[in-house]
Parts: C-alpha cells; sequence; structure tokens
C-alpha cells in the first residue's frame, strides 16, 4: 500500500517544520518539470531510487535536475559491483512511494532504516529544497535544516559525496 501524505503533513507540523507549497500537473521526471517553465525558489533535484546487483542493499540518490549520473563510476566508487535502477515494486515496498513520486520525505516510510541516503555535494550547500510528498501533482520546498530535523527523526542520516556524472 502506498503511504498517503496526511501523516507526512502530521510529522512535519508536529516537527514544527514549514513548508511553501506548489500545485502542477503530474512530473514524472525532472524533465518534465522543464517544460512547465514553473519558476520555483530552491533547488530543483533529481531522486534515484536504486539497488545494488545482488539486490540486498538500497539507495536514494539524490543529485541536480540536470544532472546525468554515471551509475557505472559510482558503483566501483562506493565498491559495489554493480547499480541499477530499483523496480516500482521495490520502491513500495521500502518507499510506499509509486514512480515518478520519489523524494527524501519518502523516507518518513523506510521504517527499517534499509535505505541509504546519498546526497550529492554539488547541490547540498543551497538553503531550499523541492521535494514530493508522495505524489507528483505537488513540490513541498522546504529548508535544509528543516530538512536535517526530518532526517533527524527518519534516523537517516545521509551521505553528502561527490556523484560522478557522465
Amino acid at each position: 500500500m502506498l503511504a498517503d501524505k496526511t501523516k507526512l503533513e502530521a510529522c512535519l507540523a508536529h516537527l514544527n517544520i514549514n513548508y511553501d507549497v506548489i500545485e502542477h500537473p503530474p512530473l514524472h521526471t525532472s524533465l518534465a518539470a522543464d517544460e512547465l517553465l514553473l519558476e520555483r525558489p530552491g533547488t530543483r533535484l533529481k531522486n534515484l531510487f536504486l539497488r545494488d546487483n545482488e539486490g540486498k542493499r538500497h539507495f536514494l540518490v539524490i543529485t541536480a535536475h540536470n544532472k546525468q549520473l554515471d551509475l557505472k563510476a559510482l558503483s566501483k566508487q562506493q565498491g559495489l559491483s554493480r547499480l541499477g535502477f530499483a523496480s516500482s515494486e521495490r520502491l513500495a515496498t521500502y518507499l510506499k512511494v509509486a514512480p515518478g513520486c520519489v523524494s527524501m520525505l519518502a523516507l518518513l516510510n523506510d521504517k527499517q532504516n534499509a535505505v541509504t541516503v546519498w546526497l550529492d555535494q554539488d547541490i547540498w550547500f543551497g538553503e531550499l529544497f523541492h521535494c514530493h510528498p508522495f505524489e507528483n501533482t505537488l513540490t513541498w520546498i522546504l529548508s535544509k535544516s528543516d530538512l536535517e530535523t526530518f532526517f533527524n527523526h527518519t534516523g537517516h542520516q545521509p551521505r553528502v559525496m561527490f556523484l560522478p556524472s557522465r
């Protein structure tokens, strides 16, 4: 079963986290957002849900919306045999969202802390970040400090690192 954003809203209210809301047509990829030509403050993100070759480890990789990651180089950098995109079934199991709805806010649904978070150092300098709240018809804009509070609440400690590009 996929997550309902009312649980997320309640969590953020409990943590005293404020956010701005932008409504838009469904955005399944960061390229789809480009087509809308929306002017929004903050850093636009690309969120990739990956798995290792054996399917035992899962990763939420967050980078700039226009960066083309080199997964082969990232695998080598992290000492993994291979990284690939996780299936929609794995995405629903671990983060409880559908494809196109992934964001760091979905970590709320990873109660077992089975997902490792890698943040691209190239984006983490910003102060405001775009996140889908379990659905891709909304973008919530949250501050970096509020996201750090959220990470602490979920028990996820993102690793800020260099992510290789093609």
